[in-house]
């Protein structure tokens, strides 16, 4: 589809981050936006920055965990514009979870797969039979994560398990679409291919009191840039993206129709055909070793 002026776009997680970058990019495009988070103040604070330059915007505090909350974001967008064109399930949080995935707190994996994987699901539902029924050209793009999308970075498990579903959601997705002879398309979107300055690091800072631990963390969590110099410490260089440059990808996947939304990587590469050459094999999976934990 085209990216034109007076289409609406709506993006959840979109207070900052690649969220926040792909509202930017969109609205440069001419498109309406519509920004969902669950972070009031600095939704507030990314809607007032696009209305300055000019662009027309709609903010709502959505938690997309919650299903209600969802369908009244599609309720009200419908209501205010008339149309949605793009929809970006990009909220995503990381679950906090520590050790062994056994000795994991129940409410890590129930909080990041209401967010992570329910999320994009609700987005689905509230959205895309408006979008069919509308008849116009259309695309969903969902964001999943190289760490469970491509192969799991057994350290962050619970993440990588949510991004993995959501790869197989969107190509569940995309075949039901192509069986409607929709004008929708959807996407999968691997943000990179190095590093993200992104809140998910943070991401504890929003977890809401019904998936509050049941057990105090053993170690505090570790910020990007404490994680950062921990690397430089290691003498390991670390790469960031910027979240411009993925707003960017997105908006040319869109343009073309493209279904995987991965950037060009060696290392993205290496693990997809190690992956695949395991499952081919019946190997056990040696891309993993080096995740191993000790």
């Amino acid at each position: 589809m085209e990216l034109r002026a007076g289409q609406v776009a709506v993006v959840t997680g979109a207070a900052s981050g690649i969220g926040l970058a792909m509202a930017r990019r969109f609205a440069a495009e001419g498109l309406k936006v519509v920004l969902a988070d669950v972070e009031e103040g600095a939704l507030e604070k990314a809607a007032a920055g696009l209305r300055e330059d000019g662009a027309v915007v709609h903010a709502r505090v959505v938690d997309v965990g919650e299903r209600e909350e969802v369908v009244a974001l599609a309720a009200e967008t419908y209501e205010r514009f008339g149309a949605v064109h793009v929809l970006c399930n990009n909220a995503g949080v990381g679950s906090g979870a520590e050790g062994r995935m056994w000795e994991h707190d129940p409410n890590d994996w129930k909080w990041a797969f209401a967010v992570n994987v329910w999320g994009v699901f609700h987005g689905v539902q509230a959205f895309v039979p408006r979008m069919l029924a509308g008849g116009e050209p259309g695309h969903i793009v969902n964001t999943s994560s190289g760490d469970g999308g491509i192969a799991p970075l057994p350290t962050a498990s619970v993440y990588a398990v949510t991004k993995a579903a959501v790869v197989t959601m969107t190509e569940s997705l995309y075949a039901h679409l192509r069986a409607e002879h929709a004008r929708v398309g959807a996407s999968v979107l691997f943000p990179g291919p190095h590093m993200l300055r992104t809140g998910l690091w943070e991401s504890h800072r929003n977890r809401p009191d019904r998936y509050a631990k049941q057990k105090p963390r053993r170690t505090p969590y570790r910020s990007l840039d404490q994680w950062e110099a921990a690397m430089k410490e290691a003498g390991k260089d670390v790469r960031f993206t910027p979240v411009e440059e993925v707003a960017d990808f997105v908006a040319d996947g869109i343009r073309a129709d493209r279904f995987w939304l991965l950037p060009e990587s060696e290392h993205s590469d290496r693990q997809i055909r190690a992956r695949s050459r395991s499952m081919l094999d019946r190997a056990d999976p040696a891309y993993l070793e080096n995740f191993i934990l000790d």
